[in-house]
């Protein structure tokens, strides 16, 4: 079962490059994918009725118990057939239905065969969750199908439609797998089958499970969504829509029926959503002129015949509800495959308008007319076979439901012979004729006028390929054959029967004898030729009759009320002031989680000793409810902090952008000053650098900012930033300090020292977590940096993003005869501390700044690799050692502006940060190529002639990887926020939102 999935997952990858090569013929190698299935649906016959399940196990995620369980049982044997068989031969229809210069038929092809491997893995899936994945696999790619002619507004719509309901339902299902999984114990859906858990929990599990299930099987009140998706090509119609995706939802009630179907919630659910279902698809096939949605509420009425069926919970009802669904598989898949073949060959679908198509194609005629005998329940077809076993189950019940059920199927029957009739005679009625129920040519249809064409509706219809011709016809033929030997799908099906446990065991027979149940076929067959007869006055009927909104109207009007209650809701929250947003996120913060923690405390009891917060070295503790608190470790400690709250409060009554910047600084620095004092090297080194790097940025940004935060000096705002400033900082304090409180286990950190040695090599704690305990956690962390870098420079880069790097060859000497009017001429030439120094203005520059950025550089570069590979065994590390070199990076771009930051750097941005994100990433997957876990660490100890002993590990690459992308990023922003903002300013244009009073930093502001 993996290799099926495996040969549909491969197929569907090849599908584009198999179509550009091949063209159209590339269906006929797309049709082994799932041919694939069917093969092994077909070789496991033996086992399955001979009780050896098949079945085969695939670790995913053990931590969660969740594994890839796939198994072979009756149901799924079925299944897997109809799936494999039926998506092959649309395949081969493909092959002949689209024109040969069509487009995206390589999309198109890959979309199909990986829906048919979703839905193949959604048939086998033992795990409830691995179900539920190929679940929404399914309605994504029904959604690409459907929506395959993007052009046409009306595919875009069924296709959102249909994903939009079938994916409400799916999370409903999730949560009543989830329910249902932790009620019982398992994700198993063999094990909860077999011992299914009882109770409220059942029923709420039960309630979401047909939930999930009507809104995939199209019932009501959901089933709007089939016919609109009558907008996909035929060939998705009869494979989505006829054989397969619509069969999901019954697939799912016939899976859990045998366990549920006892409780009174499943049985009154069932019986009112499968009973409304079959009635409305049939009353409004009647009203349809286009032949395929005709043939869509007709899908819509089985479809609620079958889950009355499967999910009524008796035996007999099981086995002709199983026997329905393979022949309704058959005769509509044929159907629908009939109606793409008199669409290609006349141009319209219109019943009024079609005339003599019969003739002119035959062979396509008898297989509407096979696959329409087994459709309305003529002898001796599939349909007419699984109806009777249907009634009969029903008929030996004998109790009022059972005589309820019996009058339903009844009706909905004669429903279906009447629009099964108007489908067969609209489509081949002969030409010129007038017919029963249909108006000659000529006359005024009731209803809806026929669509005018351009050309003339007699004109002849078109012979068609054999690979349109002979999929519907196989698939009619077969409908006749395998109800001639009814005894053989008695014995194919009837285990799956015998797992329900009421009722008496079914049967399958072509003849009953002379019973209740002919009688009652024969009036069905009588009732439904009558409607057919008089279809004229049924369609005056039912347009008299005052009918309620339609389920698609109402739909469409609450999307549309959605739509406008959105806009209202975000024209009053999204205002566009950033400092509104930030309030509302910590306002909501302080009074919702800050409020239950402190109702919460409120019922804790008072603090008693605690070990955890007992110190040997101090002498005082003070003790606020179930809090003891150690004001500080030394008095330094305590000076800082009041140092970072003077700075908090400033920052928050600031009104200049630059003092709040500089205020910011002030206690980022404090908060380092703390680590050093908490014995945290390694933090307060990380802290000073990104804070010294935050501070330049900031200011680098400012230049397109006004100075001041708002025009109008209001004192009550600046008030109301400082109360929600204390009552955040309050909360937060509170919520660090009630976090040790609420643990219960030893922390996972205890063992960090000795793995960091044993495991990582080394003996800096810090860094050996970032590059090999949490490795994957870093590896997310540089993804967002990326992420983050490439938005900002996107932001920044308004006109087309250059990709070359500002260089002296490109620069223009302002030390030159072109020097702007009235800069400073210098008395004698000045010495060029920097490669870049001629580019800028002499009356600019900074001699100091350029003699000291000479000096420092090297050093800082050289400082940096230290820090680098001294990093895993003492303070540093690649985040560390990228900022330092960052920093040196900056101090040359300060210094000389964009072009000497273009000579030391030399490289594009993008590359920096592809290449550290690939190195730290290729570590994991070097790990794997070695038969390691990812990211695992290696150890080599080498003693070189000249080194000596070298102790290296592998995770230094990873340290390379992150120290490359923390350069990259400094470079991205030094060039967004520095260079490009310099360009701006000297060609004269500026991004949105830039103050007019403002301008590029010169030499001497950068000095």
């Amino acid at each position: 079962m993996l290799s099926v999935l495996l040969a549909h997952t491969l197929v569907a990858l090849a599908a584009p490059t198999l179509v550009a090569r091949l063209g159209r013929r590339a269906f006929w190698v797309l049709a082994l994918g799932p041919a694939t299935a069917a093969a092994y649906a077909l070789s496991q016959t033996g086992n399955v009725l001979a009780g050896r399940t098949p079945a085969e196990h695939l670790p995913w995620i053990p931590a969660l118990g969740v594994a890839i369980d796939l198994r072979l049982d009756p149901l799924s044997w079925m299944m897997l057939l109809v799936v494999g068989a039926v998506g092959t031969l649309v395949l081969l229809y493909c092959s002949a239905y689209f024109a040969r210069d069509a487009h995206g038929l390589g999309r198109f092809g890959g979309f199909l065969v990986a829906f048919a491997g979703s839905m193949a893995g959604l048939v086998v899936a033992d795990d409830m969750l691995v179900l539920l994945v190929f679940w929404e696999l399914t309605a994504v790619f029904s959604y690409l199908l459907i929506g395959h002619y993007m052009d046409r507004a009306s595919s875009r719509r069924a296709a959102m439609q249909a994903l939009v309901v079938t994916t409400a339902g799916g999370l409903a299902m999730l949560v009543g797998i989830v329910v249902l999984g932790v009620a019982a114990g398992t994700w198993s859906v063999s094990a909860v089958v077999a011992a299914p858990p009882s109770g409220p929990t059942a029923t709420i599990a039960v309630v979401c499970l047909l939930a999930g299930a009507a809104t995939k099987s199209a019932l009501v009140p959901t089933h709007f969504w089939l016919p609109a998706a009558m907008a996909a090509p035929t060939p998705v119609s009869a494979y989505l829509h006829a054989a397969a995706m619509v069969k999901a939802g019954v697939y799912l009630v016939a899976r859990f029926a045998p366990a549920f179907s006892d409780l009174t919630t499943w049985r009154v659910l069932v019986l009112v959503l499968g009973g409304g279902t079959l009635l409305l698809g049939g009353y409004r096939a009647l009203r349809q002129h286009d032949l395929k949605l005709v043939l869509a509420f007709g899908t819509v009425s089985q479809l609620g015949l079958l889950t009355l069926l499967l999910g009524y919970g008796t035996r007999a009802t099981a086995l002709a509800g199983l026997a329905l669904l393979g022949a309704h598989v058959m005769f509509k898949a044929s159907l629908f495959l009939v109606v793409g073949i008199i669409d290609a060959a006349t141009g319209t679908r219109d019943l009024r308008r079609l005339s003599g198509v019969g003739r002119r194609l035959p062979l396509t005629a008898l297989a509407a007319a096979l696959a329409t005998a087994s459709m309305i329940g003529l002898p001796p077809f599939a349909g007419y076979v699984a109806k009777e076993a249907a009634l009969e189950a029903w008929a030996h019940d004998g109790d009022v439901l059972a005589s309820v059920m019996i009058g339903v199927v009844g009706v909905g029957s004669a429903l279906t012979v009447a629009y099964g009739l108007r489908f067969l005679w609209g489509a081949f009625k002969p030409r010129l004729a007038s017919s029963p129920g249909q108006q000659a040519p000529g006359q005024q249809a009731p209803g809806p006028a026929a669509p005018r064409r351009s050309e003339d509706p007699e004109e002849p219809a078109r012979p068609q390929p054999f690979w349109m011709a002979a999929p519907p016809f196989v698939l009619a033929v077969l409908g006749l054959a395998v109800a001639l030997a009814p005894a053989v799908g008695e014995r194919l099906l009837a285990p799956y029967a015998d797992t329900y446990p009421v009722g008496e065991p079914g049967h399958l027979t072509l003849w009953g004898g002379f019973t209740p149940v002919l009688a009652v076929t024969v009036a069905v067959l009588l009732a439904g030729f009558l409607a057919f007869r008089y279809g004229d006055r049924v369609e005056r009927l039912q347009g008299a009759l005052r009918s309620p909104a339609g389920a698609d109207v109402v739909y469409r009007r609450l999307t549309r009320r959605l739509e406008r209650f959105a806009g209202a809701v975000t024209a009053g929250t999204q205002r566009g002031s950033l400092p509104f947003y930030l309030g509302v996120i910590l306002v909501a913060l302080a009074v919702g989680p800050g409020l239950a923690l402190v109702w919460g405390l409120l019922d804790r009891p008072a603090h008693t000793a605690h070990a955890a917060t007992a110190r040997a070295d101090t002498s005082e503790v003070l003790e606020f409810g179930p809090f003891a608190v150690v004001p500080w470790d030394r008095p330094a400690q305590f000076v800082v902090v009041i140092v970072v709250a003077v700075a908090a409060v400033l920052t928050a009554n600031a009104r200049r952008r630059l003092k709040a910047v500089i205020l910011v600084g002030v206690a980022g620095y404090g908060n380092a000053a703390l680590f050093v004092l908490h014995g945290a090297p390694d933090l307060a080194l990380t802290q000073v650098l990104s804070e010294t790097l935050i501070l330049i940025v900031m200011i680098l940004v400012l230049r397109r900012l006004p100075p001041y935060f708002s025009d109008r000096p209001l004192a009550a705002s600046r008030w109301v930033r400082l109360a929600i400033g204390v009552a955040t900082g309050l909360v937060v304090m509170v919520f660090v300090a009630s976090a040790p409180l609420a643990r219960t286990h030893v922390p996972v950190s205890v063992d960090f020292p000795e793995e960091a040695e044993a495991f990582g090599g080394g003996h800096n704690v810090v860094n050996v977590t970032l590059v090999d305990i949490r490795a994957w956690d870093t590896v997310g962390e540089i993804s967002v940096l990326l992420v983050a870098a490439t938005g900002v420079a996107s932001l920044v880069f308004l006109r087309q993003r250059r990709s070359d790097v500002p260089r002296l060859d490109r620069a223009v000497t302002l030390q030159s005869a072109e020097r702007p009017e009235g800069s400073a001429t210098p008395s004698a030439p000045q010495r060029d501390w920097l490669l870049a120094g001629p580019t800028l203005d002499p009356g600019q520059r900074s001699m100091l700044f350029e003699v000291l950025t000479r000096i420092m550089f090297h050093p800082m570069i050289l400082f940096a690799l230290f820090l680098l590979f001294s990093g895993h065994n003492a303070p540093g590390g690649g985040f560390a050692a990228g900022l330092v070199a960052g920093l040196a990076l900056t101090i040359r771009y300060l210094a000389g502006g964009r072009y000497e930051l273009g000579e030391a750097a030399p490289v594009h941005p993008g590359l920096v940060l592809g290449t550290g994100l690939f190195l730290s990433a290729g570590v994991g997957l070097a790990a794997l190529l070695a038969g390691q876990a990812a990211l695992e660490s290696t150890i080599v100890d080498l003693h070189l002639p000249v080194l000596g002993d070298v102790h290296l590990v592998t995770s230094l690459f990873f340290d390379i990887g992150v120290f490359l992308v923390v350069i990259g990023l400094v470079i991205s922003i030094l060039r967004s926020f520095g260079a490009e903002l310099d360009r701006q300013a000297e060609t004269g244009s500026r991004p949105p939102g830039s103050d007019r009073h403002t301008g590029a930093l010169t030499g001497g502001d950068r000095a």
